[in-house]
């Protein structure tokens, strides 16, 4: 049980072992909210990586070989040793990520549905039985795992980025090596910790961490015992990745970026869709790559949905992230920071006006305000890459078919947001929007219960629902006659 920094496991997960790194070199992790030293965590090398797939390999015919009843309750258990410690993971995901609180509590609750969802699906891995159309033989179906996994999560949610692979991965019976973010590596060993208390066989779960990440990944991807690649960050690794996984035909989950559109019509709820805009473009300040990234307004609530939407983003209050009180935490380091000044600064040149923020606070951490735009110029930097920060640049349209073209108009397709009182209109447009979700008059689209994933630029595969443990298994096909 991980009650403090004091308590938590800093060096690799090898094999049911803490280790240091053959090198025996540290990582750095800072509390992006002070900038101050927090912690040091060991910086694998690739013969790490390989010791990882080891273990692996050598706990995977035992875990595969589990009955899914047993399976199930070690997830069940991990389910409930996260509620146990919610308190504590949320401050954790705080203190490194700088997440707002609240905020991080939010993703700690939803992190361990994905054990309590997983639990429940890894006794439903159901095959199929059937007559061939000759009739000379019967179909038999069943679902094997697919093998050892490589899961690579990004900083932004380290809890739930993590469960969200790890859950079904063991639930159909992998083995895996996980490989978190730099930026926030102490919430991927405590959740790692849990698993060993829960009862996780050594080797099942394997943790390291690494400043090396290009040469670590291709460490366990040329390793022929590796068979899936589970992969969430940026689009541009995600096809470095892809690439390398090509070269031993691994079965690959992608979810990459995201350019989401937040469409407003005119019948609009305005008071429901200022909320679901709150909720699409801050949660977690913006650092998702689900966050609403391009506002298109119908010209008739323009006004009014732009000036509500400056007075929300103007009244959070931005500090640090662990203060019970902040709304909006700091973005993660210096870099996000930039980035954002730049789009911003991008978007004013050529003629957009802020209604709020706008502006790097001048404090200690990486803050910048909440900010809206307003008369944002179709060529602006930031309606084409994703901004990843608590920037919102509002659009305006004039009807159906330029709400779904200027929607469409990105290389992603991850998430859209529509609102609009006519339900048929709200479908007829999801239809035609090319992203592997829309949220229809909600701010939230993320749910364990669901299939997470995105169309084009944004990925290959999906998370949670049913289809989430499918992704760790291999369909056999089996020609019998009796």
């Amino acid at each position: 049980m991980v009650t403090s920094l004091n308590d938590l496991p800093t060096d690799l997960l090898i094999g049911g072992q803490w280790k240091p790194a053959a090198s025996g070199r540290r990582i750095d992790v800072f509390n992006p909210s002070s900038e101050e030293l927090i912690a040091t965590v060991a910086d694998a090398a690739p013969e790490d990586a390989v010791s990882a797939v080891d273990a692996a390999a050598a706990a995977a015919p035992g875990w595969a070989a589990t009955s899914a009843r047993q399976r199930s309750e070690i997830l069940r258990r991990c389910f409930e040793l996260m509620q146990r410690d919610a308190e504590t993971l949320a401050r954790l995901i705080s203190l490194e990520n700088g997440k707002a609180l609240n905020d991080a509590r939010g993703e700690v609750a939803y992190a361990a549905e994905f054990f309590r969802w997983f639990a429940e699906e890894a006794v439903r891995i159901n095959g199929d039985i059937g007559m061939s159309p000759s009739g000379a033989a019967r179909i038999v179906v069943q679902y094997q795992p697919v093998g050892i996994a490589f899961l690579v999560t990004p900083w932004n949610f380290p809890a739930a980025m993590a469960t969200r692979k790890i859950a079904p991965a063991l639930a159909a019976g992998c083995t895996c090596i996980l490989k978190p973010a730099t930026e926030t590596p102490l919430t991927a060993y405590a959740v790692a910790a849990l698993l060993m208390e829960a009862g996780v066989p050594p080797g099942v779960v394997n943790v390291v961490t690494s400043s090396m990440a290009g040469k670590l990944a291709n460490a366990v991807l040329d390793d022929p015992r590796v068979r899936k690649l589970s992969f969430t960050g940026s689009t541009e690794v995600g096809r470095v990745l892809l690439k390398k996984a090509a070269d031993q035909i691994i079965n690959c989950s992608m979810e990459l970026g995201g350019n989401a559109p937040f469409v407003v019509f005119d019948d609009a709820d305005i008071d429901q869709a200022v909320e679901g805009a709150m909720v699409a473009k801050m949660r977690n300040g913006g650092e998702a790559c689900t966050a609403a990234n391009r506002f298109y307004v119908h010209r008739k609530v323009l006004a009014e949905f732009s000036e509500r939407l400056a007075q929300r983003m103007s009244a959070l209050k931005v500090d640090d992230g662990e203060r019970p009180d902040t709304q909006c935490g700091p973005l993660v380091n210096a870099a996000s920071v930039a980035k954002i000044a730049q789009l911003v600064a991008d978007a004013q040149a050529k003629g957009a006006r802020v209604l709020a923020g706008g502006t790097r606070l001048d404090r200690p951490g990486h803050f910048y305000a909440p900010t809206v735009l307003a008369d944002v110029p179709l060529n602006a930097d930031l309606l084409h890459e994703e901004i990843f920060g608590p920037v919102a640049p509002i659009v305006g349209f004039e009807d159906e078919a330029e709400a779904i073209r200027l929607a469409n108009d990105t290389e992603y397709g991850l998430v859209a947001y529509v609102y609009t009182r006519d339900l048929a209109r709200g479908l007829r447009v999801s239809e035609q929007i090319e992203s592997g979700m829309i949220a229809l008059n909600r701010g939230l689209v993320s749910d364990p219960a669901a299939p997470f994933g995105g169309v084009k630029q944004s990925g290959i595969g999906r998370e949670g629902a049913h289809h989430g443990i499918l992704e760790f298994c291999e369909a056999k096909y089996i020609a019998a006659t009796w």
